[in-house]
């Protein structure tokens, strides 16, 4: 298969629907982690990552936390709608998504239980930028009192307290988010001091993952898909360390895509480097990595970019060979699923 011909069916798999996770594990280690090397796939379990890394190693934490972006309001017709903020860009601005019968109209009202209302000032694509009126609490504030957390489509449960603490990552620092960096939610206190105690060193940055990730490629040429943009912040500590870890030969391992896309992102021009931006990168089949030397990730859906991403990284055959794989031995995949640590594998297709 030549990459010119690569289109969104190649990225398509069956997975049986029991294998989608609907709780978390009963403990953060508890999930299992397939190696996929460049020769080998290997079965394990997450609370023995330590023995697949090395001292030297460089772990790349994205510590974004998830808001609870999901709220229901009344337009001022008297309609109902239910939105999930996608990006605050302002105290009072935010970018959200808006489900309801008609669609709310530029300078329109939305009423929530509370008092508070947004006023629609514009739309864009399908996201619309409302204001939040009054003097009362900004966004992030007010979204912490009057919102749910917003679980993935694919888990059927209501979001309960189990899962406002399982669906963040224990390092959940800066608010933003509206999806989880589910690779990190694998991670405990003990998990990360172990991997201190063997050398592992680790970095911190920030890339808040938006509810486009979970949407599937609807068209089938790769090119003509248009990617959603994320927010994201390298520290000037993170890219020395970096640095430090190429210069003594250390691998750098992003945990998950979010980490990795930030972290490619910010090295388009060679090395990385520190400091905030926004990215629209779709990493294809055939994109040249210059920072991640290794990936750990859970499985991600049929057509999603995400598994363009890890195919990109890991070779189309391969990581459709280790799917298949998982599949077989009933893995639980997606966001409260199992893990998948991949080595990057540049001359693999």
């Amino acid at each position: 298969m030549r990459l010119m011909e690569l289109c969104t069916h190649d990225f398509d798999y069956e997975l049986p629907d029991e294998l989608i996770a609907q709780e978390p594990p009963l403990s953060r280690t508890a999930s299992r982690l397939l190696r996929l090397s460049r020769d080998a796939l290997s079965d394990g379990g997450f609370e023995n990552l330590s023995h697949w890394l090395r001292a030297g190693d460089l772990l790349v934490f994205n510590d974004t936390r998830v808001i609870r972006a999901r709220v229901a309001g009344v337009k001022d017709t008297g309609g109902k709608i239910e939105a999930l903020v996608e990006r605050v860009v302002d105290r009072n601005l935010a970018w959200v998504q808006i489900r309801a019968s008609h669609a709310p109209r530029p300078g329109g009202k939305v009423r929530f239980p509370d008092g508070r209302c947004w006023t629609v000032l514009e739309k864009q694509d399908d996201l619309y930028r409302v204001s939040l009126d009054g003097d009362g609490p900004g966004f992030y504030d007010w979204l912490e009192r009057s919102g749910e957390l917003p679980l993935p489509p694919y888990i059927r449960h209501v979001a309960g307290e189990q899962d406002d603490e399982r669906y963040q990552t224990v390092y959940a620092r800066v608010p933003g988010a509206v999806a989880a960096p589910t690779a990190g939610l694998h991670f405990d206190a003990d998990m990360l001091q172990c991997l201190r105690d063997a050398g592992v060193e680790s970095a911190w940055l920030t890339l808040h993952v938006g509810a486009g990730t979970f949407q599937p490629v609807r068209v089938e040429r790769l090119a003509e898909h248009r990617m959603h943009a994320e927010r994201f912040e390298i520290p000037v500590a993170t890219a020395e360390a970096v640095a430090r870890t190429q210069a003594r030969g250390g691998r750098v391992v992003a945990v998950g895509t979010t980490s990795l896309r930030a972290l490619e992102a910010a090295s388009a021009e060679g090395a990385l480097q520190a400091g905030a931006g926004e990215t629209r990168l779709f990493i294809t089949p055939g994109y040249r990595f210059r920072t991640v030397d290794v990936l750990l990730t859970n499985f991600h859906l049929p057509r999603s970019t995400l598994l363009m991403l890890v195919s990109a990284f890991a070779g189309v055959e391969r990581v459709r060979q280790a799917y298949q794989h998982a599949v077989q031995q009933r893995y639980r995949f997606f966001s409260y699923g199992d893990a998948m640590l991949v080595d990057r594998c540049d001359d693999a297709f």
